[in-house]
Order: structure tokens, then C-alpha cells, then sequence
């Protein structure tokens, strides 16, 4: 594992079957394994490196971010629904996930398909179908994603932002660039930062609900201007499963953030909200 002048591609990840013998199984177990200093100094700079790299690859896109959770079967209703938000929104935007599988894969596949038919977009979705999860195998897992891969030779970008840290968590394959992480914190806050059209927040559980109130933390402090909308969608989920958008009224009444959340129902709604002309959103340092 070494410094990067750019982002990884999916083959670069995947480069070897079966699954435990890839890279980027490899650097799972490397960083699970080996806590030397040299090491850690290696995963530092990668980490570093990728920073660069994420850099120049977003400028000058402006991204919409789907978050949610990783549960979502191939399949099912759920994951129908963030492939068609995905792909409503990669019309208009560059799409960035968490880069896993669930709601991100699906988000990632559909922004992958943005430009495609209709046909070819079901075709997909019933390739995957044929492996619901990638438990208990990874390998069919990724073997029907590449098949469905296969049907759009020309992908459109979009961006997929995962970490070792959840290693056991394959990243999907639609996700054309990827910026993989070691550390993720340090994941976390730019996959945040780099939104600034927006972000979607699809059902999931407790990454999902980090990612809600570190965004809001980042609007919390922004000046008008600078605010980039939260669009959470599922309005029984986010109020009575997990009452996450009752806090996140609270903590937005009275600031500049306050006209910028939005709790809808569906994911074309959401997409509505969005597909907007975006508006800057404030680096880190001058959230504070």
C-alpha cells in the first residue's frame, strides 16, 4: 500500500478472485493486522494522497450526496428506489455514496445509468436480483454486479467513498471513481464536505444517522450562502423508527440552515428538491 496520484478504479480493487486474495481484501487485513508505526505512517500518507486526488477529481463538479444504509437487498423495493434516484440525479449532478453496497450501490448504479434506457436499467436491476447480498458470498456478489456492468460499457461518473475501517463491507463496483480511506473519520468529514449540492438521506441506522447530524453540524455554523439543503426521505421512518428529524428541526429553528431541511416521502421528491441550481458549501475550517 503506497501514496496514490489518483483515485482507484474498481478493477484496481478487485483485482484478483477470489475475493480474499484481491487488494483490497489484502489491505483489510494489512490494516487490521499490522499497527507498527510504519504502518500507521503508510496509512497516513495514502490517506493523504487521496485527499489530493478527491480534490482534483471534484473540481469542477458540483456533487449531490446519497446517503443510507447498507442493508438494502438487490431486489427489493428499497434498492429499486435509490437506483432511480441515483440516475434522476445523475442527469443533473456528479452522484457520491459511502461507496458500499445497499442503498450506496444502488445510488451508484443508477448515476452509472444516468444516461441509459429504461431497459437497460431493469436489465440490471434483474442481473443483481439473482444475488441478493453479499453475504454469504462476496464473489457472486461482485461476479452479478460485473455482469451488470457489463450492460452499460460507457458509465457515467460518479463517485464512491468508502473505508477500511468497515472492511467487511465490499465496495460496489458502480462507482466509477473510488476514494478509499483508512481512516473513517477522516472519510467521513470529506465525503460531508464534498456534497455541496446537496444530500440525500435515505433510510438506514446508525452510520446513516452520524452522517445526518455531522452534515447538520457543517449547515449548523454555515452562513446563508453557504448552506447546502438535507433532503431525508421516509417521514414515518425519520420520525417515528428512528425520530431523527425531530432534533434536526430543533437544532435548525432560528439558524440560516433552517429553510434548507426537507423531509419527504419519496425519492422522486427528493430528487425534485435537488436537481436545482447548487450552491457553494464552506470547506471545514470555515464551518467553525
Amino acid at each position: 500500500m503506497r501514496s496514490r496520484d489518483g483515485l482507484y478504479r474498481p478493477e484496481e480493487l478487485y483485482d484478483a478472485t477470489p475475493y480474499s486474495t484481491s487488494s483490497d481484501a489484502r489491505a483489510y487485513q494489512w490494516s487490521s493486522e499490522d499497527r507498527s508505526p510504519d504502518a500507521l505512517l503508510t496509512r497516513a500518507l495514502h490517506d493523504e494522497s487521496i485527499d489530493q486526488a478527491l480534490g482534483r477529481w471534484c473540481d469542477p463538479r458540483k456533487l449531490v450526496g446519497v446517503m443510507g444504509g447498507h442493508a438494502a437487498e438487490r431486489g427489493s423495493q428499497e434498492y429499486a428506489d435509490a437506483t432511480r434516484l441515483g440516475r434522476t440525479l445523475g442527469a443533473t449532478h456528479t452522484v457520491a455514496t459511502g461507496g458500499g453496497p445497499g442503498a450506496m450501490e444502488a445510488a451508484n448504479l443508477g448515476a452509472s445509468l444516468a444516461e441509459a434506457d429504461d431497459a437497460a436499467v431493469d436489465e440490471a436491476l434483474g442481473v443483481l436480483a439473482e444475488v441478493p447480498s453479499f453475504r454469504p458470498s462476496v464473489d457472486a456478489w461482485v461476479d452479478a454486479a460485473w455482469r451488470a456492468r457489463a450492460l452499460c460499457p460507457t458509465p457515467s461518473p460518479n463517485l464512491g467513498v468508502p473505508t477500511w475501517f468497515y472492511g467487511h463491507e465490499p465496495p460496489n463496483v458502480f462507482a466509477t471513481s473510488i476514494a478509499k480511506y483508512f481512516r473513517n473519520a477522516q472519510r467521513e468529514a470529506i465525503l460531508l464536505m464534498i456534497c455541496d449540492a446537496g444530500i440525500v438521506f435515505l433510510p438506514g441506522a446508525g452510520g446513516t444517522v452520524q452522517e445526518i447530524f455531522q452534515d447538520a453540524c457543517e449547515n449548523y455554523y454555515a452562513t446563508g450562502d453557504k448552506v447546502a439543503p438535507m433532503v431525508l426521505v421516509g417521514r414515518r421512518y425519520w420520525t417515528e423508527t428512528l425520530p431523527a428529524w425531530q432534533l434536526l428541526t430543533a437544532l435548525a429553528r432560528g439558524r440560516a440552515m433552517e429553510d434548507h431541511v426537507h423531509l419527504v416521502d419519496t425519492v422522486d421528491e427528493a430528487a425534485a428538491l435537488l436537481n436545482r441550481p447548487p450552491v457553494s458549501r464552506p470547506s471545514a475550517p470555515d464551518a467553525r
